[in-house]
């Protein structure tokens, strides 16, 4: 399928079933957190997932590739970035398989039914308002700055939205951790799964994977450590193994 680029957008390979991905570098491009929690995700075979703030739909794309889920839904506040999506899926053929709707995600219990998810991924701001300068770009803004929506809108919507039982994944960052494990208990998203992530194995976290089960029993399984760099430009083995080289 033929599909017409607006002004500053680009076509980006995946490196997953040949599929491609339209972006604007002038708005805001995935990025490797994106990557990595597509790959720390375990859908089973039937799903159903939605992803809270798809951006450009780069996670449901990437997850249509890597799992056997039924259907994929991307939830995006901006209108901009929505279309890019919906283009994007069409452009890989994938509209039986994914829906991009766009949203708010503190509406999403209005949105879409109750219990209605098998998984939830969910790629949010990182930065409160006192964590750095805000970008005066707005989409760059509201994809890094909980301006739009907080880390507890997040998991509020998601508690409401999975069903018993089902999973909730996401990638955040190791300062606010505390935080965020505090934010699931408190709406009964009991943390089961834990990986960091280090650009190098000799410096701190950058990045936390987490995946929290809807009403689970109490244990939680902390994986061994990802490092993404071996040395300055070379990634590990398991890194070039999640992008598909």
């Amino acid at each position: 399928m033929t599909i017409k680029l607006k002004e500053k957008e680009r076509l980006d390979e995946l490196q997953r079933n040949g599929y491609r991905i339209i972006q604007n570098p002038e708005k805001f491009c995935f990025g490797m957190d994106a990557v990595l929690l597509s790959g720390f995700v375990r859908a089973r075979e039937g799903d159903t997932l939605l992803d809270m703030g798809t951006g450009t739909g780069i996670i449901p794309i990437l997850l249509e590739a890597k799992t056997q889920c039924a259907h994929l839904t991307g939830l995006e506040i901006q209108e901009e970035s929505a279309d890019m999506a919906r283009r994007s899926v069409a452009l890989n053929g994938l509209a039986q398989k994914i829906d991009i709707i766009t949203g708010d995600i503190k509406e999403a219990d209005k949105i879409f039914p109750s219990a209605s998810f098998d998984c939830i991924t969910c790629n949010p701001p990182y930065m409160i308002d006192s964590h750095g300068l805000v970008n005066t770009d707005a989409p760059r803004a509201i994809a890094r700055h909980e301006i739009l929506c907080t880390l507890e809108d997040v998991v509020r919507q998601t508690a409401k939205l999975l069903r018993p039982g089902g999973r909730f994944f996401m990638v955040h960052r190791p300062f606010r951790l505390a935080e965020i494990m505090t934010t699931l208990s408190q709406y009964r998203l009991e943390p089961k799964r834990m990986r960091l992530v280090y650009p190098y194995v000799d410096k701190e976290p950058n990045m936390v994977l987490l995946e929290a089960a809807r009403g689970g029993r109490p244990r939680m399984t902390v994986e061994k450590p990802l490092i993404v760099y071996e040395r300055p430009g070379v990634y590990t083995a398991e890194i070039y193994d999640v992008y598909g080289y």
